[in-house]
């Protein structure tokens, strides 16, 4: 069937619209019109709404009946995805929310765009008890779309959503992974086709065709329009060029998009929550739940006192928990002052043009989400226009988002921007900010039909961005460098192709491309090469890996092939890229962005890139050959033993191994994989240094290629059973790589490993060779991060219990403190142990004298550490009581600092928590990864 509505669904982070045209009769405004969505209103009631607010809500068993969570409108196929939990969704769900704490999932598609996290996991409600049932940001975003499918389909049954043409909306600032997980979450709701489009674009577009008959007229004296959209959770830029021809349509061009600035409604809420919190009386800070339940108070009383007629004060009540649900509740009362006070004058304060944004260490981590450093809107728009100098000071200003129907706020905005100009802006009216998103994506796709003359082509512009390729040197003199791949303002549809660069790949390999974006109004072209490095390294963007396996023809031998790249902008609006054989234009693969988890080793990745070989290393290949390779030589197990002394001599300290010289070694090793059982010795020696050589298992390009190899060696097992030495190796060979197992490789790991650590726990130490590994065995435990928390409290209780029995085990104290950290070495923080259980265990190494049990100390700094989500931070007075106990031991300064404040390991502390040094320049956790500079 072919379309007969396009669909604009703007997919928020407060909330949900849908707009609608038929085509082929709508030509004006009036032909776009707001899909009232059916939701739950109260208990059992139902009512049509065109907000429908983007959260859901996660009853307890029996908390709600039946029809709360399945409405009898849906049709059974419209009820959602089999593998999503129960739940309530919109209005609804909002004001359970803030009755209920810890139930209720917000803000997912600011989880869309946070790379440091897995966003497919299961992790909302972030922090929420382990009793909650938890959904992936992905999975709750599709459930919005799933029920906005449903109510489509039961309004249209004979033009179903799925074969209309639909516009979904994005903030021109999200990446090319938050594009794609978007584009994921379509395809989990039932709508496989939908097109993307920038949100200032879409709401310059509404205003475009509510004002076509005389926007020519009204933009008459423009030469620059500033989008400023700021929604729930992101503040979106966006600079549009207005060029006034001959003709009677003037010509409009995108110019420039800000930067991802997870900043918007939802840091004000959060702001006022903290300004209530204090005032509040409590003698402890609020739980991350707590909290939560306050933070949708405050939204309500917010938007109370910044309205239209707004009273002179509010009062915000935190209801008590359980029992005490009315008799233990607390008020405070809010005078519009003060919110003014804190809201206007703390996010857009009056700053000169000159102002950037403060550049500290870390941002605000609140329910799990990193928000900038600097909360000063201004400050961000005065740099984002500074890098776009050359086009001067907006002349003309469109405000969007739910934020500024608050006219406290929109004439704030105007007036910092007069100000700079020295002469007042041309505001273009807004007339509902709630909506215009969608029913610019609506106005979008007529005007691309030639449905609207007098729109002519609309907004023009191409790709917002540039995209680099980071390139490969062998000369250490070289400075880091990558080429341009697609320059800013490529159209839609054209494909770039360097024809002068030639790769290298070898089929049946897998091959990963890093790239980076830049929005920077720099003219680059296609085969430029650029720097990066010093004052401009900031304004490239790492992008996430782009990965292919290049298959080998069956029966044939692994062998090079030379490719070139192409790549260009899709028309569903994201970045494709191609390699293509040289010689044969048929041999085509396409690259995909890898987008589980976060971004680790980006540094040592760009090392990795850049460094140039070792000039021994032949002769340390040779070496590795002499003994695992297919020649005839028969080693002498000295010759074997030593193998790792001879490499030192060759190469140095093996400390000082650089991160390309070691995945270097490695492949050699691998090569000879199936000679490690010649001997005891071979084995021994070659988990070793495959292990050392690997470590940590992520960080090098290639890394998670060489991962799923090495995999293959766990269903084998280890040969020479009855030796000690051989386990010893075979456990610390998976600690040293587990930061690049997946969670179900880590499951599969824990399972034999806690079987066998319960069978010789207790017995005599002469009845299992796998005795003298048991301390391996412990530290590998408390090394799997991907595991499910469950499984790590429960690793934890029985090495307590352990030590009851046997106090004599030092290694207990590093494997606790490594289980219940705060902040993970690698592993994503939804699986962080809950901050009562790390309590618990905490106050059994307070009752131990750290002078005399070193590593009950450090253990303590891992378990009370600052990691300023208050979801995983352990109580204020708790972390107070710990700092004195470590000044008293005369412990390090920075352990103290670290449970003070959120702090980076220092190389020494970074070493001790993974059990050995890192390759060098290696960080496993890179906390805003997302800037090379």
């Amino acid at each position: 069937m072919s379309a007969r509505y396009s669909v604009g669904i703007d997919l928020g982070t407060s909330h949900t619209v849908v707009a609608y045209a038929a085509l082929g009769r709508a030509k004006d405004a009036a032909g776009v019109q707001l899909l009232p969505m059916k939701q739950l209103v109260g208990p059992g009631a139902l009512a049509e709404q065109v907000l429908l607010p983007s959260v859901r809500y996660h009853p307890a068993p029996g908390e709600l009946p039946p029809v709360a969570l399945q409405p009898m409108w849906l049709e059974p196929q419209h009820q959602g995805q089999a593998q999503q939990p129960p739940a309530v969704l919109g209005r609804y769900a909002r004001d359970l929310g803030a009755q209920v704490p810890g139930r209720l999932v917000s803000s997912a598609k600011s989880w869309l765009s946070h790379a440091g996290v897995d966003r497919m996991a299961a992790i909302l409600p972030w922090g929420a008890a382990d009793d909650v049932p938890k959904i992936s940001p992905v999975l709750a975003s599709a459930s919005y779309l799933a029920h906005v499918r449903a109510v489509w389909n039961a309004r249209f049954p004979k033009s179903p959503l799925e074969q209309q043409d639909i516009i979904l909306t994005v903030p021109a600032s999200f990446d090319e992974g938050a594009r794609a997980l978007t584009l994921e979450a379509a395809c989990h709701a039932g709508l496989p086709t939908v097109r993307l489009l920038e949100e200032p674009q879409a709401a310059f577009q509404d205003w475009l065709l509510r004002h076509a008959q005389h926007c020519a007229d009204t933009l008459a004296q423009s030469r620059l329009v500033l989008v400023c959209d700021v929604g729930g959770g992101t503040t979106d830029l966006t600079l549009i060029q207005v060029e006034h021809g001959q003709g009677a349509v003037p010509q409009l061009t995108r110019m420039g998009v800000g930067d991802h600035l997870m900043l918007g409604g939802d840091n004000m809420d959060l702001a006022l929550a903290h300004w209530v919190e204090r005032r509040l009386g409590g003698t402890a800070p609020l739980s991350a739940t707590r909290l939560a339940q306050l933070v949708q108070r405050c939204r309500v009383a917010k938007e109370l006192l910044l309205g239209p007629d707004a009273p002179e004060r509010a009062t915000v009540t935190l209801l008590g928990a359980g029992s005490q649900l009315l008799g233990a509740a607390r008020s405070v009362e809010i005078s519009r002052a003060d919110l003014e006070l804190l809201v206007v004058d703390g996010f857009l304060p009056h700053e000169p043009a000159s102002a950037r944004p403060q550049r500290r260490r870390s941002g605000i981590v609140e329910f799990g989400l990193p928000y900038p450093a600097d909360a000063a809107i201004t400050r961000h728009l005065a740099d984002f226009l500074a890098r776009h100098a050359e086009l001067g000071l907006p002349d003309t200003l469109l405000l969007n988002g739910g934020v500024f129907r608050a006219p406290a706020l929109a004439q704030r905005l105007e007036q910092v921007l007069a100000s700079w100009r020295g002469a007042p802006l041309q505001v273009l009216h807004n007339d509902a900010p709630d909506v215009a998103v969608a029913r610019g994506a609506v106005a979008h796709a007529l005007v691309r039909a030639g449905r609207v003359p007098a729109l002519g082509a609309g907004i023009g512009g191409g790709s917002a961005r540039s995209y680099f390729l980071l390139l490969e040197h062998s000369n250490p003199d070289t400075k880091p460098q990558g080429i341009c791949v697609l320059p800013r303002g490529t159209p839609e549809g054209v494909p770039v192709h360097l024809a002068d660069h030639v790769f290298a790949l070898r089929l049946g390999q897998a091959v990963r491309f890093h790239l980076l974006s830049s929005s920077a109004s720099t003219p680059w072209q296609a085969g430029d090469v650029v720097l990066l490095e010093g004052d401009d390294a900031a304004q490239f963007v790492r992008l996430p890996q782009l990965s292919a396996v290049l298959p080998c023809p069956e029966g044939q031998r692994r062998r090079e092939v030379r490719v070139q790249l192409t790549a260009s902008i899709t028309e569903v609006g994201t970045l494709e890229m191609h390699c293509t054989q040289a010689d044969d234009a048929a041999q085509r693969w396409s690259l995909a962005f890898e987008l589980r988890g976060g971004v680790q080793g980006a540094d040592a990745q760009h090392t990795a890139a850049t460094a140039p070989p070792h000039p021994r290393l032949p002769e340390a290949l040779a070496q590795i050959e002499r003994i695992f390779g297919t020649g005839t030589h028969k080693p002498e197990a000295r010759e074997v033993r030593q193998l790792r002394q001879t490499l030192e001599r060759l190469l140095g300290r093996r400390e000082e191994w650089s991160l390309p010289l070691l995945r270097g070694l490695f492949d050699a090793l691998w090569a000879g994989a199936k000679r490690r059982r010649r001997s005891a010795e071979h084995e021994r020696v070659w988990l070793n240094l495959a292990g050392y050589c690997l470590r940590p298992g992520t960080g090098a390009p290639l890394d998670a290629w060489r991962v799923e190899q090495l995999w293959t060696l766990f269903p084998q097992g280890i040969q020479y059973v009855a030796e000690s030495g051989n386990w010893s190796e075979w456990w610390t060979l998976w600690r040293r790589t587990a930061a690049g197992l997946n969670e179900a490789q880590q499951l599969q790991l824990l399972e034999p490993l806690v079987g066998h650590l319960e069978t010789i726990a207790d017995a005599p130490r002469s009845k299992s060779p796998l005795h003298g590994s048991y301390d391996d065995m412990v530290r590998l435990a408390a090394t799997l991060e991907q595991v499910p928390a469950g499984h790590r409290v429960d690793i934890g209780h029985w090495l307590l219990d352990r030590w009851q029995r046997h106090p004599e085990k030092a290694h207990t104290w590093w494997a606790l403190g490594r289980l219940g950290a705060r902040v993970p070495l690698y592993g994503s923080a939804h699986h962080v142990v809950p901050a009562d259980t790390a309590l618990l265990w905490l106050q059994v190494l307070l009752g131990l004298d750290w002078k005399q049990v070193e590593p009950a100390a450090f253990a303590a700094v891992q378990l009370a550490r600052c990691s300023g989500d208050r979801a995983r931070d352990l109580p204020w007075p708790v972390r107070e009581q710990v700092m004195a106990r470590l000044q008293a031991a005369k412990a390090p300064p920075a352990w103290g600092a670290m449970v003070r404040e959120v702090l980076a390991l220092d190389e020494a502390d970074q070493r001790r928590s993974f059990g050995e040094a890192l390759p060098p320049g290696l960080q496993l956790l890179h906390t805003g990864a997302d800037q090379l500079g």
